[in-house]
């Protein structure tokens, strides 16, 4: 049984790291997703490993353990505890950390050079708090080719497998030392993907009026040509890059490609480009006001949430 003297110990050291959590939680306030312990089940969803193998028990770094697979609310990037109601169980693991007692390793899955929490949560937090460089584990390791760093964020992953799918889409058909003029750039996963079927489609096409079957490399010219070029023309002439803040030529030609398409099903296909273009600028797209809006919004929400947090009314994410 735990003496008083440990029991009061344990009490303040979870304190302390809630006050800590608080004061980050302050500091992030403008930027929270560098508070915000990364999911497991969202990394994987993006990083869509394709298999996994046993590892073993290893000595893990305890500052490569960066989510967990199912308590990532319950604590902030730094495995500090973000409720009050994990006290208890908080406080009996770090009891046992102050008397020495030995536990069980934890349960790790690794995916990109970092690590989840399968099982093990309160023992990572309170390793971490009392200063502790590294883990015994159990470790799962998911197989991926994108290497991810500690300090990752959601958006920071979501750009990282990007540059990978680019890297890749590149390699593939040499877009970039064929077309070094234009930048095709997105900023959503998978559109590197698409952009290859519809060069494959229009190969598919362009191959119904030859003889012989024509080279990727010519129907990607005739595909940029002819398909893409005129798309993103009328962008331009539309100035829809205005009405989509923060997206790309690219990203709307993809969008708009689609667009055209459903509403051909819906009307025929002699429905106009231009038009396709002016409905999904009218449906989707943002005015320079409507911007405005949710920029003003968003502003006096941070600054009702700030004054929150300064009041103490913490509000989580």
């Amino acid at each position: 049984m735990s003496s008083p003297y440990f029991q009061h110990a344990a009490d303040s050291d979870f304190s302390r790291a809630r006050s800590r959590e608080t004061l980050q939680k302050i500091v992030n306030l403008l930027n929270p997703q560098r508070d915000q312990m990364l999911s497991l089940r969202e990394v994987r969803d993006v990083l869509r490993p394709k298999g996994e193998s046993y590892r073993g028990l290893q000595v893990v770094p305890l500052d490569r353990i960066v989510g967990s697979e199912g308590r990532y609310a319950d604590f902030n990037k730094q495995f500090l505890p973000r409720h009050e109601h994990l006290r208890r169980r908080w406080t009996r693991v770090d009891q046992a950390h102050l008397q020495q007692v030995n536990l069980p390793p934890i349960r790790l899955y690794e995916i990109g050079g970092v690590y989840f929490v399968r099982d093990g949560n309160h023992r990572v937090s309170v390793a971490r708090a009392q200063g502790g460089g590294s883990i015994d584990a159990e470790v799962v390791a998911l197989d991926s080719a994108i290497e991810l760093d500690p300090g990752i964020t959601r958006e920071g992953l979501k750009r990282r497998v990007i540059e990978y799918e680019r890297r890749i889409f590149n390699r593939r058909t040499r877009f970039d030392k064929i077309f070094p003029d234009y930048d095709l750039v997105f900023t959503a996963i998978g559109r590197y993907d698409e952009v290859l079927d519809h060069i494959y489609g229009h190969k598919y096409y362009v191959n119904q009026h030859h003889q012989e079957e024509i080279p990727f490399e010519a129907a990607m010219r005739s595909w940029f040509a002819n398909v893409f070029i005129p798309i993103i023309i009328v962008i331009r002439e539309q100035r829809l890059l205005s009405r989509f803040p923060g997206r790309t030529e690219a990203d709307l030609y993809v969008w708009l490609v689609k667009h055209w398409d459903e509403l051909k099903r819906r009307f025929g296909e002699d429905f106009d480009l231009a038009e396709a273009a002016e409905d999904l600028s009218s449906r989707f797209g943002r005015s320079f006001w409507r911007q405005l809006v949710d920029l003003y919004r968003a502003g006096k929400a941070n600054r009702e949430r700030k004054k929150k947090i300064a009041s103490g009314e913490i509000i989580e994410e």
